[in-house]
């Protein structure tokens, strides 16, 4: 194995120099076998691929329980590789540098397994970046027995066929146990010396449950550009991918000795996972479709893994992860718990955005006991009527109440979260978004003086609905562009006169790019290879966003970007996705978008099972 010679003349050239030096506080090194001692015991390099800025992917979960459970291993290795922003890529291209891992500075090729997790598509050309950094052959059908193979992960794999084209497997579902069966079946693989071709190992990888090989699946069109069919191309390949998840958290693998980063990152504080799923059915949300059944951890685990992170990182403050942490069922108790062991130290607890309907001064104050950060609050529409059709379940009168607590309580203002761009959203709609801020200044104002703070702050920012697979709205269309852009400038102008509000929104094409992949079908992959060669990386950054370049190549390939964006679906259209299981039944969201148009809700699991098809995994918690 080689190193690569990072000189000092390189680092003091680019921004923030410490993404790549490595050495943190509780990062793993280890030493490889010789090559002698690997035949008799084979040895595993794993490279966790992370296709953006190391300061995003320290903050990603995933990264740091693989990372750890892998190293615990004494026949892997596992080391992490971040994409290098533009001014570092483009030095070590003009200085012949290859991409390295941060521990061992080993080029990206000389692994044996590629692992990237996938968070959003607009990551696609990083990775193609990362690959043709790395000096790895970006499309599977040009690597060789000396080639790694490239896997992936993340909830963007639910639909990888735009990607298809570029990975060896993909691991639908949860981590933890699928990854270490994939590593055992590669050892053994090596160990057996039937090592002629690459597809022995692919063909035992694909018996894995949870394991896709795109290879191996064979795609037809109808003449109108839908999906005829998925069939497999291999004898003994399941032709249904289902995904894998873990039932019992409590005695799932948790790391407790985390990497301390040398330099601040997104997210910068200990992480404590409270539970995967969500009960809530928010229809416009593909997290919460795909992890579903709902799993907790007791607050007993989550208090002990909390006071070994601390001791063994340092933090001062606990952040709390899961799709909806007020929802979680023994949250008071947790909070209690983390207060009397957390508060002599002076750490903090940090809670992420909060659910309206359950906000309380209880909670807000066990929040701020040791130190007073933001709040932040998701309504995702204006009106009573577009929450109804997105099933949030959240009045208006929710968020005054939420809001006056808030004030009376001390807090300034919050963070507020919409969408622009759902399904039936009309212009009365958006008007809604500026009705409810000012209706919290009305209520600021009404407020006596001492019981609310000096000035009301209010951050209301809004995002493009972008409908995603295995999500009710999987059949409806990507509102237009243009129509967007005007919607986002009569908030806008709406607001104008408000000193309170500051007003963010996303960029409308960026949004529409996304819509193009999140649906999109194996096709599409010699776009994404024409974009990285024509420019494009860090495509989910706005300065960096070369719209003109994406549409360039989609017409260059003769592919209409409203196909995938901007058509609604029949139902009985085959999706691009549809040889994948999550679990979530189709005819399930069939019935979730219908009761979408009619503005009708229905309850969240707690209240009331929906028969969505995810009881078929066993466990989680029960709510009939």
């Amino acid at each position: 194995m080689s190193t690569v010679n990072l000189p000092r003349h390189l680092l003091a050239s680019v921004e923030k120099p410490a993404r790549y030096t490595g050495g943190e506080w509780n990062s793993i090194v280890k030493t490889v076998p010789e090559a002698a001692e690997q035949a008799l015991r084979p040895f595993l390099r794993y490279a966790f691929c992370f296709p953006d800025t190391y300061e995003i992917g320290m903050s990603n979960l995933a990264l740091r329980i693989l990372y750890h459970l892998l190293n615990e291993r004494p026949d892997v290795w596992c080391e992490r590789v971040f994409a290098p922003w533009t001014d570092m890529a483009d030095r070590m291209r003009r200085e012949n540098l290859p991409l390295f891992a941060l521990e061992s500075r080993t080029p990206l090729h000389e692994f044996d397994l590629l692992g990237f997790t996938l968070q959003y598509e607009l990551a696609f050309t990083s990775v193609l970046d990362m690959l043709d950094l790395g000096r790895v052959p970006l499309r599977t059908a040009d690597r060789t027995l000396d080639d790694p193979f490239v896997m992936a992960g993340g909830p963007v794999v639910y639909n990888i066929e735009p990607m298809a084209d570029f990975f060896d497997l993909v691991i639908i579902g949860e981590g933890e146990e699928v990854l270490s069966e994939v590593v055992d079946c590669y050892l053994h693989w090596k160990a057996s010396g039937d090592t002629r071709t690459r597809e022995g190992f692919l063909l035992a990888a694909a018996q894995i449950e949870g394991v896709y090989v795109p290879s191996f699946y064979t795609v037809t069109y109808k003449n109108d550009g839908t999906v005829q069919a998925i069939l497999p191309n291999r004898t003994g390949v399941p032709a249904t991918i289902r995904k894998r998840i873990i039932l019992d958290l409590d005695q799932a693998y948790f790391p407790t000795q985390s990497i301390v980063p040398n330099t601040e990152i997104v997210h910068d504080r200990i992480f404590l996972e409270l539970f995967r799923g969500c009960t809530r059915g928010c229809r416009f949300c593909q997290a919460g479709m795909i992890y579903r059944p709902v799993r907790e951890k007791k607050p007993a685990v989550l208090v002990n893994q909390a006071l070994e992170m601390e001791k063994t990182t340092g933090y001062d403050e606990v952040g709390m992860l899961s799709l909806s942490t007020s929802d979680y069922s023994a949250l008071s108790e947790l909070t209690d718990g983390l207060l009397c062991e957390l508060t002599p130290h002076h750490t903090s607890i940090s809670l992420p955005s909060l659910r309206l309907d359950n906000f309380s001064l209880e909670l807000m104050e066990k929040a701020s006991s040791t130190r007073k950060g933001g709040l932040t609050f998701a309504p995702e529409a204006g009106t009573q009527r577009l929450r109804d059709v997105i099933n949030k379940n959240i009045t208006e009168e929710d968020l005054l109440k939420a809001m006056e607590l808030a004030l009376r309580g001390g807090w300034s203002g919050a963070k507020l979260y919409f969408m622009l761009g759902l399904p039936t959203e009309t212009i009365e709609d958006v008007e809604g978004i500026a009705h409810l801020a000012q209706a919290i200044e009305k209520l600021y104002q009404s407020l006596p003086r001492f019981e609310r703070p000096k000035r009301l702050e209010l951050s209301l920012s809004t995002a493009m609905f972008i409908p995603k697979p295995f999500t009710p709205f999987q059949w409806s269309p990507q509102a237009d562009t243009e129509t967007m852009k005007s919607h986002q400038m009569h908030l806008k102008d709406l607001l104008r006169h408000s000193r309170s509000v500051r007003y963010k929104w996303h960029e409308p094409r960026q949004s529409y790019i996304e819509g193009v992949l999140a649906r999109g079908d194996r096709r599409l992959g010699k776009v994404i290879e024409a974009a990285f060669r024509g420019g494009a990386r860090f495509d989910a950054w706005d300065e960096q966003f070369k719209y003109d370049l994406w549409i360039d190549c989609l017409e260059k390939a003769g592919l209409d970007p409203n196909f995938y964006a901007r058509r609604e679906r029949s139902r009985q259209e085959i999706f691009p996705w549809s040889h994948i299981d999550c679990g979530v039944t189709e005819d399930f969201l069939w019935s979730e978008y219908q009761q979408a148009i009619l503005a009708q809700t229905t309850p969240e699991c707690r209240e009331q099972c929906s028969a969505c098809g995810a009881q078929c995994f066993g466990g989680g918690v029960c709510y009939e």
